[in-house]
């Protein structure tokens, strides 16, 4: 499993903190001379009307793209025909609505970084990136990094700034848990300029990937440019402890076109995610017919 490039929803560390807050998952998985070649993590809920759905984030993870094209040719038979939220990656909009999936939600896109050699990665930094990392350092903002602890400052900016824009994602609450569950694998990195603290960001590790998951700063600390000083330590500090990729997460470039640049210019790509899909069989007959422009 752990030679797969598994996403965090789909990793044992995301089941292992979901466990801790109560909620189950179920690991499936198909095996080819005992070698895993695809998997996928289920979790259920019960929601109105629907009753108990099954969703699938980020998943399955194959080995190959045609791993994961035959489980969407084949998943309802390892399934018990409940209907299922699919947050699709890695799937052809045509191939799921052969399958009976309905569309839901239009693909959000993700920045992902590959980690490698300090100096490539330095160079492949986008020029103003650059110069506003070089400004950090020459202001003299220190990064020091640390495991996660329950009460610290950035998971508390984290819930008021959830409650104030009204922003859903995983909660800060989260976070604390992924640390507990997985001692070492959640982390902060903190900057301060002259001995103030000024920004601070929480990455979750999970295998061959790590998640950037919660990041602020300060007004003095966006002065001085130090969430590319707390970014900058972050990958290189990953690398070295041998992640091949940094997911920093949804870029919208509409209603916060800033964050979105700053992720890009880490040298990031774009990766576009599939949709969120359901399929549910009074659905699947109408999803099948829909036209080719309604799901692309």
């Amino acid at each position: 499993m752990r030679d797969l490039l598994l996403p965090l929803p789909q990793s044992p560390e995301y089941a292992k903190a979901c466990k801790a807050m109560g909620l189950e998952l179920r690991l499936c998985k198909r095996e080819t001379g005992g070698d895993i070649n695809l998997l996928w993590q289920v979790q259920s809920r019960k929601l109105p009307v629907l009753g108990r759905v099954d969703m699938v984030s980020r998943g399955p993870v194959g080995r190959t793209p045609a791993d994961v094209a035959r489980w969407l040719e084949r998943w309802d038979r390892w399934h018990d025909g409940r209907p299922m939220l699919l947050n699709a990656d890695g799937m052809q909009a045509s191939a799921l609505k052969r399958a009976g999936f309905f569309p839901l939600m239009t693909p959000a896109t993700l920045a992902m970084l590959d980690l490698g050699e300090p100096n490539e990665m330095r160079a492949g930094l986008h020029q103003k990136w650059r110069n506003r990392l070089n400004r950090a350092e020459a202001l003299g903002v220190k990064v020091t990094r640390h495991a996660l602890s329950d009460g610290h400052w950035v998971l508390h900016r984290e819930l008021e700034q959830a409650k104030t824009k009204g922003y859903r994602g995983l909660p800060p609450a989260f976070s604390a848990c992924y640390a507990r569950a997985n001692p070492g694998q959640a982390v902060v990195f903190e900057a301060r300029h002259n001995k103030e603290l000024v920004a601070a960001a929480v990455v979750l590790r999970h295998g061959r990937m790590a998640t950037w998951q919660i990041g602020h700063s300060t007004d003095q600390g966006r002065k001085v440019n130090a969430m590319n000083a707390v970014l900058w330590q972050m990958i290189g500090w990953l690398a070295d402890q041998g992640h091949d990729t940094l997911d920093l997460g949804i870029i919208n470039s509409d209603d916060a076109a800033g964050l979105a640049r700053f992720k890009l210019g880490t040298g990031a790509r774009a990766h576009r995610l599939a949709g969120t899909w359901l399929h549910y069989g009074a659905l699947a007959p109408i999803a099948r017919r829909l036209p080719a422009a309604l799901v692309a």
